[in-house]
């Protein structure tokens, strides 16, 4: 009888482990109920590196989360689902883009505020929005458009073929 006691008491322990365990990722996760957040959509044409549980940032404060990334089948566009804190206010004008951490890091969206009075609500769509730039495909543009300049050999001048006095 002794032995089962012990059994017990250790499995309770394990059991009140755990359940502190759940607790401390729950609240770490930062998972929130829906009730103080608002949800909004953006339709970005190139949304690279952005999927559920992006940061969304507004002056580089984290203030809401990508909740979901789907492809719009009629337009082709990536619709971007994503909540932000009821707190913030957050005008009709505003805009969205696709910012960089670094050369090297990961993306999250930033909110620009506008300057409307008007306030968008849950459900309501950020019009105003700026895609995934591709900074490795700029360079290779910027190196390539140098190096045929180089080699052309033409002259620049005067197009309209009369010398101005």
């Amino acid at each position: 009888m002794k032995d089962n006691l012990v059994e017990t008491l250790i499995g309770a322990a394990v059991l009140a482990v755990a359940g502190l365990f759940f607790m401390f990722a729950y609240n770490t996760a930062n998972v929130s109920s829906g009730g103080d957040t608002i949800d909004l959509t953006a339709r970005f044409q190139n949304a690279t590196g952005i999927a559920a549980g992006t940061d969304v940032r507004m002056a580089g404060i984290k203030v809401g989360t990508v909740v979901s990334t789907e492809l719009d089948s009629a337009t082709y566009q990536a619709v971007v689902k994503f909540s932000v804190d009821k707190a913030i206010e957050v005008p009709e004008d505003s805009s969205l883009s696709i910012a960089s951490e670094g050369l090297l890091g990961g993306s999250y969206l930033s909110l620009e505020p506008g300057g409307s009075f008007d306030l968008l609500a849950s459900g309501d769509e950020v019009e105003y929005t700026q895609g995934y730039v591709d900074l490795m495909g700029l360079i290779g543009q910027a190196v390539f458009s140098f190096t045929s300049d180089e080699g052309d050999g033409s002259a620049e001048g005067d197009a309209s073929g009369t010398d101005a006095p």
